[in-house]
C-alpha cells in the first residue's frame, strides 16, 4: 500500500471538559493491529471517534485511504469502507437473526450476503427466526459480526469481542477472525484479552491514559510479564496457567 488504510494523527476527544483521548496517533495498514490496555485508558472513546459516534467531540486527524473522515456522519464512514463491532454486541432484542442481517445487507449485492453469513457462521443459520435476546452470548457475537459484514468493509474494527464469552467460543471465533485476515480484510482489534490479542495481531499498540504509551509485538509482550502487569493489570498467561 501507498499509504495507510487508516491515519490517525493528533487526535483528542472530550466529554465535556473531560479529555479522554490525548494525542492519539496510529496508523493501520495490510496486517492487523491490536490495542490494548486495561479499562478506562480511553480504547472504546477511540473507537467512538473513528466511527464519528457522539460524544465524544473530536479534534485531529482521522483520514481512511487519504481521504478525512473526522466529523463526517456515522453512515458515511460506514460507506467509506469501516465496519464496526461493538462492544457489547448492540442488537434488537425483538428482531430476529435474519432480519438483522436483511436490514444491514448491502443494496445491489456485494461480496458478503446474508447467505455467506450463514455459511460462516452455520449456528446462526439454525437460529435465523430467533430474536436477538433470544441468542446466546456467543451467537450475539457472530450475528454482530456478521452485520458489519454485510456492508463489505475493507477495515473492520472489533471492541473487546471477547468479552464475556466461555473459553470454546473465543477460540473459534480467534479462528473465524484469522480466516477473515487471510481473506485480505484488515483487521483492527480492540481488547483486553491478551491471548486473544496476541493470537490475531503481531503488532500491539498498548493505550494509556488516552494515549498510545507503546508499540510492541505479540512475542515481545508475551515475553515480559513486566509489560503484561503494568499495562493490563493482570497476572502474565505463563504463570496464571
Amino acid at each position: 500500500m501507498s499509504e495507510p488504510l487508516l491515519a490517525i494523527e493528533n487526535l483528542d476527544a472530550y466529554y465535556g471538559r473531560a479529555h479522554v483521548l490525548q494525542g492519539v496517533e496510529l496508523e493501520v495498514g495490510d496486517e492487523p493491529v491490536a490495542i490494548i490496555g486495561r479499562n478506562g485508558m480511553g480504547k472504546t472513546t477511540l473507537c467512538a471517534a473513528i466511527m464519528g459516534l457522539s460524544p465524544p467531540s473530536t479534534s485531529g486527524s482521522i483520514r481512511f485511504l487519504g481521504r478525512e473522515l473526522r466529523g463526517a456522519p456515522p453512515y458515511r464512514i460506514a460507506r467509506a469502507g469501516i465496519g464496526y463491532v461493538p462492544q457489547g454486541r448492540r442488537l434488537f432484542p425483538s428482531l430476529t437473526v435474519a432480519e438483522h442481517l436483511r436490514m444491514v445487507a448491502a443494496r445491489g449485492g456485494g461480496r458478503w450476503t446474508p447467505q455467506r453469513i450463514y455459511e460462516l457462521f452455520p449456528r446462526l443459520a439454525e437460529r435465523k427466526r430467533n430474536g436477538g435476546a433470544q441468542l446466546s452470548g456467543g451467537e450475539q457475537q457472530m450475528l454482530a459480526i456478521g452485520r458489519a459484514l454485510l456492508r463489505n468493509p475493507q477495515l473492520l474494527i472489533m471492541d473487546e469481542p471477547s468479552e464475556g464469552l466461555a473459553p470454546a467460543v473465543v477460540e473459534s471465533l480467534v479462528a473465524t477472525f484469522k480466516l477473515l485476515g487471510e481473506e485480505g480484510l484488515r483487521i483492527l482489534l480492540i481488547e483486553q484479552n491478551l491471548g486473544v490479542a496476541t493470537a490475531l495481531a503481531e503488532r500491539q499498540l498498548v493505550m494509556v491514559g488516552g494515549r498510545i504509551a507503546a508499540e510492541t509485538t505479540a512475542e515481545a509482550l508475551m515475553g515480559d510479564p513486566d509489560a503484561q502487569r503494568r499495562y493490563l493489570g493482570v497476572e502474565p498467561l505463563a504463570e496464571a496457567s
